[in-house]
């Protein structure tokens, strides 16, 4: 699967530190505005618990988790949808991704610059928020002036439904309200995504907190999930120099040091799983003594799909699916306890895939 999330944030507010964290890259980090202009693309894996079970279980000779990308994209300022900062260049990054991480700093730090003088993260929020509105609220303006007039003379089915939809839109981004705060039918959805709007995009907010502050109430923070219920958004905390820490240490050593500070699982496992949740996928299985694999599918896919991602063969020739549930092998103990439990299903071409499902396809070109 392409899908990729992008981090964004003002400036100086630990982005490419977080990034470097998630992604292991030695990317540039320097304690001024627009240190990062290109954006910098990182490949994650996917830390699932249910691989290493299967790993153990089958002993193969090779292990590939599933992953996705990561974009760092360069800090933005006031303006920026008019162009301040190199604004629309950047804008034009986060058109490419299908979610949005956003880095709020939730920590005061004198000897950190802030590009508006102080912590603030509501006010860093709107910030943000207000620049991508007036981006898609230009994009939405220029493209009601060439269908307005169209859809009033001729009366076009299509084009009224089209029109009825970007005043909606129109509306609600003058008033600062983001996109992905509306409610439209699956039809709207469709027409609305080939406008590949910002605001629409899925978002999650990142609470970047200092060390000391590990486990304990944080003002800040508080504000950032009372702010997100309004976008239904998750808010991951996270110390973005810890996690950095973290990443470089080996499996036993990270979990010392996450049992350490009193944490069960890092703010970058969190982030990973919310993000690859949030762009809605899900994960399938294939299993055997010489590979166990997962593969990364979009929720809703059917069975030939999912086997189109191992090769377009499997899709083409697409037969039948041989399929168990992850949990349903666990609870018997082994494939062929599965079989003799009746849970071992066929599928067929208009099965819709589950997270968790063990697959073997079966097909013929």
């Amino acid at each position: 699967m392409s899908l990729k999330a992008g981090i964004v944030g003002l400036p100086n507010v630990g982005k490419s530190t977080l990034f470097n964290a998630i992604t292991k890259n030695n990317i540039l980090i320097a304690n001024y505005p627009f240190a990062t202009i290109e954006p910098n693309v990182g490949i994650v894996t996917v830390n699932d618990e249910r691989l290493k079970v299967l790993n153990n279980m089958y002993s193969p000779k090779r292990l590939i988790e599933t992953t996705f990308e990561f974009t760092d994209i360069a800090g933005l300022v006031k303006g920026a949808s008019k162009g301040e900062g190199l604004g629309n260049k950047f804008l034009s990054h986060i058109r490419e991704v299908d979610a949005i991480c956003e880095v709020v700093r939730c920590f005061d730090d004198s000897n950190i610059i802030h590009v508006e003088g102080n912590a603030d993260p509501i006010r860093d929020i709107e910030i943000i928020n207000i620049e991508l509105t007036l981006a898609d609220l230009d994009v939405v303006q220029n493209r009601i002036g060439k269908i307005e007039k169209k859809a009033q003379t001729t009366k076009d089915k299509d084009a009224l439904a089209e029109l009825s939809v970007l005043k909606i839109m129109e509306e609600a981004l003058a008033s600062d309200i983001p996109i992905r705060r509306l409610k439209f039918s699956p039809e709207e959805e469709k027409m609305i995504k080939s406008f590949n709007l910002l605001t629409s995009k899925p978002i999650i907010y990142l609470a970047n907190i200092n060390e000391s502050d590990i486990g304990k109430p944080n003002e800040y923070t508080d504000k950032v999930r009372e702010y997100a219920v309004k976008d239904n958004a998750d808010v991951i905390e996270m110390c973005a120099k810890v996690e950095s820490e973290i990443s470089e240490l080996d499996d036993e050593e990270k979990n010392e040091f996450l049992h350490e500070l009193g944490i069960k699982e890092s703010g970058l496992d969190s982030l990973v799983k919310s993000t690859y949740h949030l762009l809605g996928l899900r994960t399938f299985f294939t299993v055997g003594s010489d590979e166990v694999r997962a593969w990364t599918f979009k929720q809703g896919m059917k069975a030939p799909e999912c086997a189109g991602i191992i090769h377009t063969d499997f899709q083409k020739g697409f037969i039948k699916a041989e399929v168990m549930s992850y949990n349903d092998l666990i609870s018997c103990g082994n494939e062929l306890k599965v079989k003799e439990s009746g849970k071992m299903r066929l599928e067929g071409k208009e099965y819709e895939m589950q997270d968790g499902d063990i697959c073997h396809f079966r097909f013929n070109v």
